[in-house]
């Protein structure tokens, strides 16, 4: 790439000559001072831009964490407790519940710090620094002329280069080089990972959950979304393995509470890890992701009524299967609703024009980059409109089925032993007992047998038999097409349909046995063909061409105007108000909740609105503390208008003095095309109240000591 080209994506970057939209934007963390500042100010922000993000002193960002791998939390006192969402924390609050101890059910609270539960497996992660590497990754003679191939070669090895620099002589840190505006950016972005976590607190999910799937993405909502962990570090503060020797977590800041409320139209900001955005994908693109949704929801819709039924009849496999159930319909729902959404608000439609007006500007401008951006996007998605649906029900029935994923994990073992490599036999004998040991804990193999018939007989009736695993192409002729039959024999014969049998086998392995499994043998097969369709996916450079050079035109068709990444799961900052919204013609929604809303839903026949005893008896006695509002009732959730999406679940909203005034949990069912477009009128946040937190574990749960730990501001007076 041309060094002119450089400057002028810095100037892009930097430039603020149009105010950007105040609840529009998911920024980096660096560029607010220059993007942003002046209209944060502007719209009461009382912090200065180094409170928010510096490399000198504490500020916010060393607050705010990566929870696991797919999640955002906040750090809140100076002993390393944690906030973030119940459904974040969901499935390691199932890992350590039981029939007897069901924690998901009755929720829990560690009353010492030696009752505090080490999860294994979950991580915490801090943000270190951010640094603009893009000169050093695109700055090249010759970048320019390189084809797509070997232009990314090329910034892999750039990239690799900077990751083993910044982390160089540095303990406990990584690092990761972020590609922003479709490759026209780079950032790295290096961080510290904690990984000794330990459960301390949640609500039931008749609290945490309540609305269920019912609720989800849906406003009024009235969900005390949150859970508590701790985080713990060796002596010295360092990240270190669990031991019973290591100590609270004192880190470099922790967020103040705030209980004195918010009022319409009160500055609020959120930080956090939003996943994945698309607010710069072209009309095809958009058309490809609904036929994506479609077989989402389609495939999804028929397994959860399965493993629902069956977790309703057992409350063993409602344990077992309550973190499955829950992803599995939680994208489900956004995928309907994205659909939705996307044929309503006319999103193709709009997203047309804008490329209508990009075509007139790539022929005015001359650059031959911009004059092929559009076909190189269409073509390439056109071309692999049949294969991408393919890949998508390959992808969406087998990962359902959970013996084939089972089976999966035994490949790495059945190439050692073809190999006969005693040490990685050995190395891959305990990865497999390993994973096994996590798998059948939560795995009921007559649920697993009906949506093993249930996804096999939809395959059949949806994908051609070119793209057929062979053993299914052999089942169908032994069988004459008779799927149920095949998956009898199937579970009857693998090994991967139980710890027992899989043990005894291990005991007395055989090459000859495991290459014949039937779950193997469709696990190899099914991956083969599933491969080969990626791989001719990335063999073709044009989607990835055309995306930058879009990208780029569009900064450079509106120079006035500030852009800001899409998100990619690093850091952001994003700012708007607390604010009520209009969904419909001669609908208003008002901008918060409270408890007399969870008694209005109650509903003791159904799971999704079972309201727990005490909390009704708390209700009746009006006994809220010190966290009522003024007005005497309780508020339970609230609305925000900031730009948000998944993986920002758990961030923390904060008020104009950067004080926690809630836990962001979920977007608005009538903004769903959100990700692919944002909605001014429309798009809303939805938060838990950090009162009604409070409230929880404070009058609900007696862990009064979890408040004490807290550095909280009453009032206004308090804050002055």
């Amino acid at each position: 790439m041309k060094h002119y080209m450089i400057c002028f994506l810095c100037g892009a970057l930097l430039m603020s000559g149009k105010p950007a939209w105040a609840d529009e934007g998911m920024w980096l963390l660096p560029l607010v001072e220059k993007l942003n500042y002046a209209e944060m100010k502007q719209k009461g922000l009382m912090l200065t831009a180094e409170d928010i993000y510096s490399i000198n002193r504490s500020s916010l960002k060393d607050a705010v964490v990566i929870f696991g791998g797919g999640c955002t939390g906040e750090i809140i006192s100076d002993e390393g407790l944690l906030l973030t969402n119940h459904h974040c924390g969901y499935g390691f609050i199932q890992q350590h519940s039981s029939v007897e101890h069901d924690y998901l059910k009755d929720g829990f609270w560690a009353m010492t710090r030696d009752d505090e539960i080490p999860t294994a497996g979950l991580t915490v992660t801090f943000l270190d620094h951010i640094e603009d590497v893009t000169a050093q990754i695109l700055a090249s003679h010759g970048m320019d002329t390189l084809d797509e191939t070997a232009r990314a070669a090329h910034i892999k090895t750039r990239q690799k280069s900077l990751t083993d620099s910044a982390t160089a002589g540095r303990s406990g840190i990584s690092a990761q080089v972020y590609s922003m505006f479709e490759g026209n950016a780079y950032y790295l972005f290096t961080y510290k990972k904690y990984e000794d976590v330990r459960f301390v607190g949640a609500p039931p999910s008749s609290v945490g959950k309540f609305g269920a799937d019912t609720d989800n993405w849906m406003w009024p909502r009235h969900t005390g979304d949150f859970s508590m962990f701790r985080v713990y570090a060796d002596s010295l503060g360092n990240p270190a393995k669990y031991s019973p020797h290591n100590v609270p977590l004192t880190p470099k800041h922790h967020l103040k509470v705030s209980i004195a409320g918010y009022e319409k139209g009160d500055y609020a900001m959120i930080m956090g890890y939003p996943g994945s955005t698309n607010r710069y994908a072209a009309s095809w693109e958009i058309k490809e992701r609904m036929m994506t949704n479609d077989v989402r929801i389609e495939v999804r819709g028929v397994r959860q009524e399965i493993l629902l039924k069956d977790m309703l009849a057992d409350p063993k496999i409602k344990i077992q299967y309550a973190s499955k159930y829950s992803g599995s319909t939680n994208y489900w729902k956004n995928s309907i609703g994205m659909n939705r959404g996307i044929k309503r608000l006319h999103v193709i439609e709009r997203k047309e024009a804008i490329e209508k007006d990009f075509a007139a500007f790539a022929a005015a401008s001359g650059n031959e980059n911009y004059s092929t951006a559009m076909d190189d996007i269409r073509q390439a998605v056109e071309s692999r409109a049949a294969l991408r649906n393919v890949w998508q029900y390959h992808a969406e029935i087998f990962r359902s089925i959970e013996i084939h994923g089972m089976a999966a994990q035994a490949i790495p073992y059945l190439q050692a032993l073809q190999e006969n490599d005693a040490v990685r036999i050995a190395e891959a004998k305990t990865a497999l007992l390993n994973a096994a040991e996590n798998f059948y804990k939560n795995y009921h193999a007559p649920t697993d047998v009906k949506v093993t018939k249930a996804m096999l007989r939809l395959f059949a009736g949806k994908v051609d038999k070119r793209y057929f695993p062979q053993p299914l192409a052999e089942a169908e002729k032994k069988y004459k097409g008779n799927f149920d039959a095949y998956v009898d024999n199937l579970f009857a014969a693998s090994a991967f349909a139980s710890i027992d049998k899989l043990k005894a086998w291990l005991d007395k392995p055989s090459l000859k046995k495991l290459r014949n499994d039937p779950a193997l043998q469709l696990a190899l097969s099914q991956k083969k063909i599933a491969d080969d369709i990626a791989t001719t996916f990335l063999a073709d450079k044009r989607q990835a061409r055309g995306s930058r050079h879009f990208m780029a035109g569009l900064m450079a068709m509106d120079s006035t105007k500030t852009f800001y990444p899409d998100a990619n799961f690093s850091t952001r900052l994003t700012y708007g108000q607390v604010l009520d919204y209009y969904p419909a013609d001669a609908v208003h929604y008002e901008y918060y909740t409270t408890l007399q809303g969870v008694m209005e839903k109650e509903d003791a026949a159904n799971w999704e609105f079972v309201v727990p005893e005490k909390l009704k008896q708390r209700y009746a006695q009006k006994d809220f503390g010190r966290y009522a509002m003024p007005d005497g009732s309780m508020p339970v959730c609230f609305l925000t208008n900031n730009d948000i999406t998944g993986g920002n679940s758990g961030s923390p909203v904060l008020n104009s003095r950067g004080e926690l005034i809630g836990i962001a949990f979920d977007g608005n069912w009538e903004a769903m095309s959100g990700d692919i477009v944002f909605e001014p009128a429309l798009q809303r946040c939805i938060n838990v109240d950090i009162r009604y937190v409070l409230f929880i574990i404070d009058k609900y749960a007696g862990a009064t000591h979890l408040i004490r730990e807290l550095t909280i501001a009453e009032d206004e007076g308090e804050r002055n």
